[in-house]
């Protein structure tokens, strides 16, 4: 008798019996094995931390890799907590949430029987770095169309993810390493998911997608990812890499009780020392109006001896030596972005009086915080010139006012997002050669992140930051019309097939590759229609 062969078809029997009655709810990984959810439509395993809790020593530290092994089965049931934030979207003047245990990924698989393996699509959540987490960006819609398995990423924010001092004691950083991190832990993992480790999308909004950018400019990314979407925010707006991290930094600590300190590694010392939500609320004194400038502790250029280090040049300098790596890769803007920012000067202060109205006596104070040029300057003579120039270019000698509102926001548009997305395109087709694609939403929203920042709905705003994101993955401020699940449908179609074959088609219509143009390439994606444009300055 032929007892090997007879072996051989019994391990297979065996293995075919095993994996037909398989819990997909347990998933094996080297620390053990883990329990999801079954939600009907998809497969959930939430809050599995890949990275060591940074509490202790560990604060303000390059995140060390979760290698604990688990005894019993770890329960992937919770959602994610916020990392430990003072956020802008909390009504209450007492806007603190969140722990410092906190570094998660979470799941999300489609029950699909057609599909054995998934692309996989990794979201970056937005926050001016300040602020936001994985659970406020909802996956439902893209597991309604069942093409993708999704991951969402926690990681730190505010002080606690972006302190720096600029030297080799407290570098900073912090949140774009556990983001690093998290990338790695899910190249190496995801296959146990279902998930297709060679088709991965990184996507983020905002300062999601500005830090989609910095992890291009990392020159092994192309190991992680295979395309790459920034929505919304990219490394060369303005908000993203600011001058006085330092400055910041030891106020942040004066503030707290750690006094007037000259040493990084005191500062360090004593603010290891503090309950973490001393130093987060801490924040809440150094806004010069509202929640202004929206973005006081973000990425740096940390010092070339810094252990871990993330990025050690001016993303600038970077793309210019074309030591980045060659993903396609795809930014947009809204047409309205800026009214994120001036959305909020249409709220009524206590007296009645619209925010806005402060502009016209405050404008030189005001508008360097605004527009993030604060550091910018020599001398405060210099950075006033630019501000009046700045308000002569598009006011001419007209008031700031509500009447005038679209063309105050117009300000923050083009300097916050729009004049920077045409930038980086720009260098990137200059000085790489992967393919680069753009594109401008225009469909405004009637419920959305400007009518709540405004407190009104009597003002017509435009098409504002998270108009087009909040399609994808949902928000509970966007509220979405009824006409608008078509838009919603093509939008993740788009990234589906952009995962899938590098690719990018909304609609029907193609995206053209900007590399090698003498034009910009750029889609224009409206209610009811999109187009592709060929132009020499984006509108």
């Amino acid at each position: 008798m032929n007892f090997p062969y007879i072996q051989i078809q019994f391990a297979l029997l065996c293995f075919w019996a095993t994996t037909a009655t398989a819990d997909p709810l347990i998933i094996n990984l080297p620390n053990g094995k883990l329990r999801g959810r079954d939600n009907g439509g998809f497969y959930s395993y939430e809050s599995i931390p890949y990275a060591e809790p940074p509490l202790g020593e560990l604060r303000f530290e390059a995140p060390q890799p979760y290698n604990r092994q688990w005894n019993e089965i770890f329960n992937a049931t919770e959602a994610p907590v916020l990392c430990m934030q003072w956020n802008q979207f909390i009504e209450e003047d007492d806007k603190l949430a969140g722990s410092e245990d906190c570094l998660v990924v979470s799941i999300y698989r489609p029950k699909n029987p057609r599909r054995k393996t998934f692309p996989v699509v990794v979201n970056l959540h937005g926050g001016a770095f300040m602020f936001g987490g994985a659970a406020p960006y909802g996956h439902m819609e893209l597991m309604a169309s069942g093409n993708v398995i999704v991951v969402k990423i926690n990681y730190r924010v505010g002080p606690m993810g972006f302190l720096s001092t600029l030297d080799a004691d407290l570098p900073g950083n912090m949140g774009l390493k556990d983001q690093r991190l998290a990338l790695q832990w899910i190249k190496q993992n995801i296959a146990q998911f279902g998930g297709n480790p060679d088709n991965i999308l990184v996507t983020g909004h905002s300062a999601g997608g500005a830090s989609v950018h910095l992890h291009i400019l990392k020159g092994d990314f192309h190991e992680l990812a295979k395309v790459a979407v920034s929505v919304s925010g990219n490394a060369l707006n303005p908000w993203v890499f600011q001058g006085g991290a330092a400055r910041r930094s030891f106020e942040l600590g004066r503030i707290v009780g750690c006094g007037l300190l000259s040493s990084s590694k005191q500062l360090k010392n004593c603010l290891q020392s503090k309950e973490a939500a001393q130093i987060v609320r801490a924040l809440s004194q150094m806004f010069v109006l509202e929640y202004t400038p929206f973005s006081l502790f973000g990425p740096v250029v940390e010092p070339a001896d810094s252990k871990n280090a993330f990025i050690t040049q001016h993303p600038i300098e970077i793309i210019k030596s074309g030591r980045f790596s060659q993903v396609p890769w795809l930014t947009s803007y809204t047409k309205e972005d800026g009214g994120y920012t001036a959305a909020t000067l249409l709220a009524k202060q206590c007296n009645g009086i619209e925010i806005i109205d402060e502009l016209n006596r405050r404008w030189n104070d005001l508008a360097p915080h605004f527009l993030f040029y604060r550091d910018s300057f020599k001398t405060i003579n210099e950075m006033d010139i630019y501000s009046q120039n700045l308000r002569q270019h598009y006011m001419g000698n007209r008031n700031f006012s509500v009447e005038n509102y679209l063309d105050v926001q117009r300000i923050f548009t083009d300097e916050l997002f729009k004049n920077d997305t045409q930038l980086a395109i720009d260098m990137h087709r200059k000085y790489g050669k992967s393919p680069v694609y753009s594109f401008v939403y225009d469909n405004p929203a009637d419920t959305g992140v400007g009518q709540w920042l405004a407190k009104r709905n009597d003002t017509f705003l435009g098409t504002l930051h998270g108009d087009d994101y909040f399609l994808i993955f949902g928000n509970r401020i966007r509220q979405p019309r009824l006409d608008e699940d078509v838009i919603s449908r093509n939008l993740i179609k788009m990234l589906e097939n952009f995962a899938q074959t590098g690719i990018l088609i909304y609609d029907k219509c193609v995206f053209q590759d900007n590399v090698g143009q003498k034009q910009f390439q750029l889609m224009s994606i409206q209610r009811d229609k999109c187009m592709q444009l060929q132009l020499d300055e984006f509108p």
